[in-house]
């Protein structure tokens, strides 16, 4: 078995023991003090996990545009008040995450405050559209690495759009997480699969369901730069926060897990001015944090030289019960790994999340 299939496993080692072919996990803590990563592992022989991808346009019912978006906002909704009031709960005890919630609120306050948001708004517990998004996208655009780029995977949310209409337009593959990853997993849109009256809403959520081929975890597929949304981020270090879910943590590390990536592909993301801060505290970061590498607003890009590790995978023991039990994909590729290695693996602590809709209960 390749190497690539225990990416997902990190930061669990695997270690032969003297007496037997039996592999024993250790978990690594060192990085929160070190701030240095150490990845030892070793191939299982097993076979491969086949975790194949659902696309709902294979069968005969049309898709519904009205209820695709309709329970896309309702999830948003809800997913929006869970952070609300995860927020509130993090100022009234001793939780290690709430210098976050104080830099986030700051951010979402200054740009509701002078106008710099934009649609959707409020912009609180939201990755921020801001004025000026399509000018950032285009400062990306302009960029070598976005130019050689051939796949580019983009973060759904609002001020990205028109990167991802920049990616396709530009005859590149665009891979883009489905949302939430409640659904299913990423989804694969080549302009070749389009015509031009279809490319502007195929950058949209409800277009990238209508028109994207969904993708499993066994997917061949090279990504050749990251596109992430932020709330705030350190131009001096690369540090970066997000609205708080940690899905575009998980999302880089499932791809890290496909061997889609690693440590050499680059991290961009498009803000406004405003989100330029200087008090992330690095040492204050979790393994799983993202940095990015170039940032790009209206008026500049800034090539950060960030020193900060990228994720090598997920992090399981960092991942809750509640957070697993909406993600189907990871829940089976936990089940399997758990199931080639004989192994059971960690779980992080438990948090609440609001509940989540039932797809495929409107007729």
């Amino acid at each position: 078995m390749d190497t690539q299939a225990f990416r997902l496993c990190y930061p669990l080692t695997f270690t032969k023991t003297n007496n037997n072919n039996h592999y024993i996990k250790t978990l690594s803590s060192l990085w929160n003090k070190t701030h240095s990563h150490s990845l030892s592992i070793k191939p299982h022989t097993c076979s491969f996990f086949n975790l194949e991808a659902t696309n709902s346009s294979n069968n005969n019912t049309p898709f519904n545009e009205a209820a695709y978006e309709t329970e896309r906002l309702t999830l948003d909704a809800e997913a929006r008040q869970a952070m609300a009031v995860q927020e509130e709960n993090s100022s009234l005890r001793d939780d290690p995450k709430a210098w976050k919630w104080i830099i986030r609120k700051r951010i979402w306050d200054l740009m509701e405050d002078n106008n710099f948001a934009q649609s959707p708004r409020p912009v609180h517990h939201r990755i921020p559209n801001f004025v000026g998004a399509s000018l950032a996208a285009e400062k990306m655009r302009e960029l070598d690495v976005f130019r050689g780029a051939q796949c580019v995977k983009v973060n759904p949310d609002s001020p990205q759009k028109q990167v991802r209409f920049f990616t396709l337009s530009d005859g590149k593959k665009l891979l883009t997480p489905q949302p939430r990853l409640r659904t299913g997993f990423f989804s694969v849109i080549e302009s070749n699969m389009l015509t031009s009256g279809t490319i502007k809403e195929a950058c949209t959520s409800v277009g990238v369901a209508k028109y994207g081929r969904p993708i499993g975890l066994d997917e061949k597929i090279k990504v050749d730069l990251i596109v992430i949304g932020s709330v705030a981020v350190d131009p001096t270090t690369g540090a970066r926060l997000g609205k708080g879910e940690g899905f575009a943590e998980l999302e880089y590390g499932m791809l890290r897990y496909m061997g889609a990536i690693d440590d050499s592909t680059l991290v961009v993301t498009s803000v406004h001015e405003c989100q330029l801060v200087d008090d992330i505290p690095v040492e204050k970061l979790l393994i799983h944090d993202v940095p990015v590498d170039i940032i790009c607003t209206p008026t500049k890009v800034i090539f950060t030289h960030t020193s900060i590790p990228k994720p090598q995978g997920i992090y399981w023991d960092k991942l809750s019960p509640e957070k697993l039990g909406q993600i189907r994909i990871l829940r089976e590729l936990k089940r399997r790994i758990e199931q080639e290695t004989g192994q059971k693996l960690p779980t992080g602590p438990s948090e609440k999340l609001p509940p989540t809709a039932q797809r495929g209960r409107r007729g």
